[in-house]
């Protein structure tokens, strides 16, 4: 729970921060990837999380930048970044330029449920971790090397030249 504004914004400039960090580590190729013929693509994911950022935090009155919710994802991964960042950075500016720790409590309406705004930010958050977690599996099968997210990935604990825990 966060209790006051620079709680949410320092975990969101973590988080988004990683985020940008598997963003990085994805190849225009691999963007096309899937586990099953009808699942989603190592690309929607990526542009779902990015989508989710100015769509959910726009049912929340705030005014962030973003693709249309419904639109496809883009072929470049240079443009999800982008578009990432420019969503991701919005934010930031916004709650810090709009909100202050009573609005934490506001009840808002989204998605048929009433929410605290600050049940928003950590719904947001987790939302991007778990579909980051989706996406490292996508990024191993695309034979990517997969960056730290909360600890060194095996490819990094073998350029440490240290042994990866089996």
């Amino acid at each position: 729970m966060y209790r006051t504004i620079q709680d949410f914004l320092d975990d969101w400039d973590a988080e988004s921060q990683l985020t940008l960090n598997l963003f990085n580590a994805l190849t225009d190729s691999s963007l096309s990837q899937k586990v099953v013929d009808d699942g989603r693509s190592l690309g929607f994911l990526a542009w779902h999380i990015t989508i989710a950022v100015s769509e959910t935090m726009n049912k929340t009155g705030l005014k962030i930048p973003g693709p249309l919710e419904d639109s496809d994802p883009p072929d470049s991964v240079a443009e999800i970044i982008e578009t990432y960042k420019t969503s991701s950075e919005a934010l930031s500016d916004e709650v810090k330029a709009k909100l202050d720790e009573s609005s934490l409590w506001d009840e808002l309406e989204l998605y048929g449920e009433r929410w605290k705004r600050f049940q928003v930010f950590d719904m947001l958050i987790k939302h991007q971790i778990h579909h980051r977690g989706q996406m490292t599996v996508l990024m191993r099968q695309a034979n990517l090397k997969l960056p730290g997210l909360y600890g060194p990935s095996k490819d990094e604990w073998l350029a440490m030249g240290a042994v990866p825990l089996k």
